[in-house]
């Protein structure tokens, strides 16, 4: 009886330390350096507002160590130099955590300042959050042990794309491979070349070109042409991906286009019903999974103004794969443990209404059911005010969409 008697104080004296601590640490900061300002905003300032809306829900649900988690946000200006300026301020902010995506040559240079900056700081390290940069080399050639990426990239969406056009006998076996000229797009067309076999199709043509400076696409609409393709795959996006299908209209080209970024807000408006019978992959279609994705885009739009699109449920969903890691990592003198925090992401499943998304240690490449969708006047969720929307084709569990580890990356682990 005298040893219960002891231990009991005891137990509650440890509970009360746990919860001091808890109570006592600092808040949780988080960065968001994007591109908030200038003509190519408008997409940072939708990474920017689905990671407002991500760490509001943690917040209802807690936050971190008894703290709200607090968001920063910096503008980039959408230079790799801008960026590279706004992380050194984020750090001196006290953030530990930076998120980003609207550009790989962005996200390469933060991706490579946090690997130096934590080399050089070890048991300070800052995490990088990468929601939708998706050059292959990020998580390739220049991975690393503190940065994620919560996105796909070019071989899980040419998979996906080729796999869900062949059962729906909408591919055809002629492609045409147009692209923009730098990292991203000559990824695509290494992975529309690569997926050749399995598609069952011949590349007739392959074009690189300069990135949104092409006003008149109509030389190149007349190469995919004389191509015969019955299909165009290309990541393009924004102007690049617009002026291609306006002058593919006007020129009287017949193939069907396989995009990217079609779901770009204000694409289908621009592009009028040209788009349709267009296919594009992404990560989440409201229709494609019954119930669950009408609810949450229900939610979505009653605090945010709209529906998720475009890269909003990527970044919504890569955050809350964070937050529930986090719920696992227990304050350290009343901070956050970045390695622990880093080696709990690689364990974490996230059950979405896609399907379950988890994290590949290897790469911290996530792997993640991807949709492809038909742009259709019978989609049920209409879009820019049109009378079209995207109408689930075929959805692949994370399983079916994930592509191999890329042999040149070499991950340094913490010892």
């Amino acid at each position: 009886m005298a040893n219960r008697a002891i231990f009991k104080p005891l137990m509650l004296c440890a509970a009360l330390s746990v919860i001091g601590s808890l109570a006592n640490a600092e808040p949780l900061k988080i960065a968001i350096v994007e591109t908030l300002s200038g003509p190519q905003a408008s997409t940072g300032l939708m990474y920017r507002d689905a990671t407002r809306y991500a760490v509001e829900r943690l917040n209802a649900q807690g936050g971190w160590g008894g703290e709200p988690i607090k968001l920063l946000q910096y503008d980039s200006q959408g230079t790799p130099a801008g960026a590279a300026e706004k992380l050194k301020a984020a750090i001196a902010d006290g953030a530990q955590m930076v998120v980003q995506g609207a550009s790989s040559a962005v996200a390469g240079q933060l991706s490579e300042d946090i690997r130096k900056y934590d080399i050089r700081n070890p048991g300070r390290e800052v995490l990088f959050l990468n929601v939708g940069a998706e050059a292959m080399e990020l998580t390739g050639s220049k991975c690393n042990f503190h940065a994620f990426r919560f996105a796909g990239n070019s071989d899980i969406s040419v998979k996906a794309l080729v796999e869900a056009m062949k059962s729906a006998n909408t591919l055809g076996t002629k492609v045409y491979s147009i692209n923009q000229n730098y990292s991203w797009g000559v990824d695509m067309q290494n992975a529309i070349g690569q997926n050749a076999a399995e598609g069952g199709y011949k590349v007739v043509g392959e074009t690189l070109h300069d990135v949104n400076k092409i006003q008149d696409f109509s030389p190149y609409v007349q190469k995919i042409i004389a191509s015969g393709a019955q299909t165009v795959i290309t990541g393009n996006w924004s102007n690049d991906l617009l002026l291609l299908m306006k002058a593919a209209k006007a020129g009287g080209l017949k193939a069907r286009f396989a995009t990217t970024f079609l779901d770009q807000p204000g694409n289908l408006a621009n592009a009028g019903h040209v788009a349709l019978g267009a296919y594009v992959v992404h990560p989440f279609d409201a229709e494609a999974n019954g119930g669950a994705g009408v609810s949450m885009a229900d939610e979505f739009k009653a605090k945010v103004g709209h529906y998720p699109v475009y890269v909003e449920p990527q970044t919504l969903f890569g955050i809350e794969m964070v937050g529930a890691a986090l719920k696992k990592v227990a304050p350290e003198n009343g901070k956050l443990n970045i390695n622990k925090l880093a080696l709990q992401i690689e364990q974490t499943k996230l059950d979405t209404p896609m399907g379950a998304w988890t994290m590949r240690a290897a790469d911290h490449q996530v792997l993640l059911p991807m949709v492809v969708s038909e742009v259709s006047t019978e989609a049920k969720f209409k879009v820019d005010g049109t009378d079209m929307g995207f109408k689930p084709v075929k959805l692949l569990t994370a399983a079916e969409a994930e592509a191999p580890v890329q042999g040149a990356c070499k991950m340094r682990r913490p010892s």
